[in-house]
């Protein structure tokens, strides 16, 4: 289970496969995930505001997409000999093109996503370690 840190309308999602991989997902791969739980944008969002739901809300739950991994909470060395590990497990939603579903971040990033070519994520986080 992963958080999702955009606001794509997803909460938490549910890696069900490393795409191209046979190993754990690491920061800056590629995944294929299932919503398991959305988000709900603020008070409109009761009983009588479901047209803002469906507006507010770019994925759905049970939505299978692909996402890029940002934080995992286990520990990475990098080259210089740091070690960096986050709280939890987060990613970002991405379509098939590889462009981020959400426009907005919130959250932290790791640095690893900038050698691997995910520099619109980058570009959209308000900070990377």
């Amino acid at each position: 289970m992963l958080n999702c840190i955009d606001n794509s309308g997803a909460a938490v999602v549910e890696c069900a496969k490393v795409v191209k991989m046979k190993r754990a997902a690491k920061i800056g791969d590629r995944i294929i995930v299932v919503v398991q739980k959305q988000r709900n944008f603020g008070p409109e969002s009761g009983p009588g505001g479901s047209v803002s739901i469906s507006a507010a809300n770019k994925v759905r739950r049970g939505d299978i997409r692909h996402a890029v991994v940002v934080r995992t909470a286990k520990k990475l060395q990098r080259p210089d000999g740091s070690v960096v590990k986050f709280d939890d497990n987060a990613c970002v939603l991405i379509n098939k093109a590889g462009e981020p579903i959400g426009t907005r971040l919130n959250g932290v990033v790791g640095t690893e996503l900038r050698k691997m070519k995910w520099s619109k994520i980058l570009s959209l986080a308000p900070m990377h370690l």
